[in-house]
């Protein structure tokens, strides 16, 4: 057969325009009779228990058809293997999802077959079990071929012995799994199951050793920023739509189909996706399952209640990423962080563009992370500029499991380490301040004094070490608390005066979202004891940082060459 795609980078255009996001289905003839099966299952909680050929939209049976129609029967092997569909809450899922499945068992020829829904949650378990065990015990037609047990969520083919399990993710029931089909509902909430990576191999281990198996996963938006392996999942989906990765090379991958029902970015940067002549493009199944009083009534609701629950129906109904996890007493500079991205910097280019250097530290205890933030001034423009980091030592990883998903995030992202032994951290932030003290940018390093002794010593000698001399005033100590309010306000006005941008990292985004403000007075504060475990010392090590920026040092890039042959030691 002839080669095929599953790359959609039309996308944006399609799915404005009522178009179809799913390909043709590679053997037609066996997608329609998959089409069939499904069709004729019934809708257990619908009035009069229609069959699902009378009330499912047609971009249902599509993705039916892609699935089951990728099956080669001459040589028993599915050339697409896995599937990715992200759809608005109230879309059908849970019913869509029971229907494949019990389709699958319905076209199963071979004995002892498992197919399993994995759920994150026994919540969420229940809810995928009742519809598929409906379709079976209001179905005449098929009842008698299956045995239902609803203490274990099981559903037994009686002439094959093949069975459908629904699986909760908190009951450990996954292990050991040598099923050939695999649905795993919510994905979004396994992004905050720490170990959910591991949980997820077992369940679908199976399908290494079945060629006729697939990976069905299916989600709505987070009510927080994607993390974890919904995150991870996401951002691949994403490339294989578009057929290129996020800085533009080209990708394909034609085992893999994802069909994302998301805005285009065009409508996120205008608003257009809060008009609700738009609500469609999120909602494939409007007028069916979706009812557009209702979820235009949602919304006004939600309007009405304040920006956290507007930001919880956007995100479930609209499915749009949440960027920033906001709350009313968040620090105002979130209000513009979003918007102050910068694509292209990093670390090194950075250093390229600007003439003078601050970097800031922050750093707790061996169970809380260690922050760094550098901040330029870039040179014509005297715009500020940031680049952020952040280390994990060992006892992180153990006492803060409920923000693991998120760190390891960030790790995949490259903006932080998790280090194999206490300590290592002080070795990497002083190579990185000798880094930038040999170009010659370096103005000083802000830190908060209390407890940062050892960092201090570490940075020190790694100076020594490289042939340099420590400046006397390389360290400057940053009045913390209320005290800090000057360089809060400062790093708010540069935001929202666009004279401020930082790389565009997930790491920081989240210390923003974490941040939360408290004030007496003309004075505010952020302080790690708000936030909690939900970590904000990249954003601390930032304020520090622009403590001393804001006083405006002089224009360090001319004395590059003077400064090393001025403090270089020659042995």
């Amino acid at each position: 057969m002839a080669e095929w795609v599953t790359a959609c980078p039309d996308w944006e255009e399609r799915i404005v325009n009522r178009q179809s996001l799913i390909p043709e289905p590679l053997f037609s003839d066996v997608a329609e009779i998959a089409i069939e099966v499904f069709g004729s299952l019934i809708v257990p909680d619908m009035d009069g228990l229609p069959r699902m050929r009378d009330v499912m939209p047609q971009w249902v049976f599509e993705f039916v058809g892609a699935i089951f129609g990728a099956l080669d029967i001459e040589t028993k092997r599915r050339l697409i293997k896995k599937f990715f569909l992200l759809i608005s809450k109230k879309n059908a899922k849970s019913t869509i999802a029971a229907g494949i499945m019990i389709t699958a068992l319905e076209l199963n020829e071979r004995h002892l077959v498992e197919a399993i829904i994995l759920a994150p949650t026994k919540e969420v378990a229940d809810n995928s079990f009742k519809p598929a065990a409906g379709m079976i015990e209001f179905d005449a037609e098929i009842r008698e071929r299956y045995r239902i047990s609803k203490h274990t969520r099981t559903i037994t083919h009686l002439a094959t012995e093949s069975t459908l399990k629904v699986i909760a993710a908190d009951d450990k029931a996954a292990g050991g799994s040598k099923a050939a089909f695999v649905l795993i509902d919510e994905l979004h909430l396994f992004g905050d199951i720490a170990n959910a990576e591991s949980i997820i191999k077992e369940a679908t281990g199976g399908l290494m050793s079945k060629p006729d198996g697939f990976l069905i996963m299916l989600s709505t938006q987070s009510k927080k920023p994607p993390a974890g392996v919904f995150k991870t999942e996401l951002e691949y989906a994403r490339m294989v739509r578009d057929g290129r990765t996020a800085d533009g090379k080209e990708f394909s991958d034609n085992t893999y189909l994802s069909v994302l029902y998301e805005f285009p970015q065009s409508f996120i940067k205008s608003g257009a996706y809060k008009k609700q002549e738009n609500f469609y493009i999120t909602n494939p199944s409007l007028g069916y399952s979706v009812d557009e009083a209702f979820l235009i009534s949602e919304y006004r609701q939600a309007e009405a209640k304040g920006e956290q629950a507007l930001i919880e129906f956007e995100a479930k109904h609209l499915n749009k990423e949440v960027g920033l996890n906001l709350r009313s007493d968040r620090w105002s500079g979130a209000d513009y962080w979003l918007a102050q991205t910068d694509d292209t910097l990093t670390l090194d280019s950075l250093l390229e563009r600007c003439e003078v250097v601050v970097i800031g530290l922050d750093g707790g205890g061996n169970d809380d992370l260690f922050g760094l933030s550098v901040v330029g001034r870039e040179k014509n423009t005297q715009h500020w500029l940031s680049w952020s980091y952040a280390w994990a030592n060992p006892p992180v990883l153990h006492n803060r499991k409920e923000i693991l998903p998120e760190l390891s995030s960030f790790v995949k992202d490259g903006d932080m380490t998790f280090c194999e032994n206490v300590g290592d951290d002080l070795t990497e932030v002083a190579n990185i301040c000798v880094k930038v003290l040999r170009t010659g940018l370096l103005h000083s390093i802000a830190v908060d004094r209390y407890g940062m002794e050892p960092v201090l010593q570490t940075i020190q000698n790694e100076i020594t070490a490289s042939n340099y001399v420590c400046p006397a005033d390389l360290f400057k100590s940053i009045p913390q608390g209320f005290r800090m309010t000057g360089a809060i306000k400062a790093t708010e006005r540069a935001l929202a005066s666009r004279s401020m941008w930082h790389a565009n990292q997930p790491l920081m985004n989240w210390n923003v979202g974490n941040a939360r403000v408290t004030q007496s007075g003309n004075a505010i504060q952020v302080t790690k004891q708000n936030a909690g475990s939900a970590k904000i010392d990249s954003l601390m090590a930032l304020f520090d940082a622009v403590t001393i920026i804001a006083t405006n040092p002089p224009s360090q890039s001319s004395e590059g060459v003077d400064y090393f042959l001025s403090n270089y030691i020659i042995g």
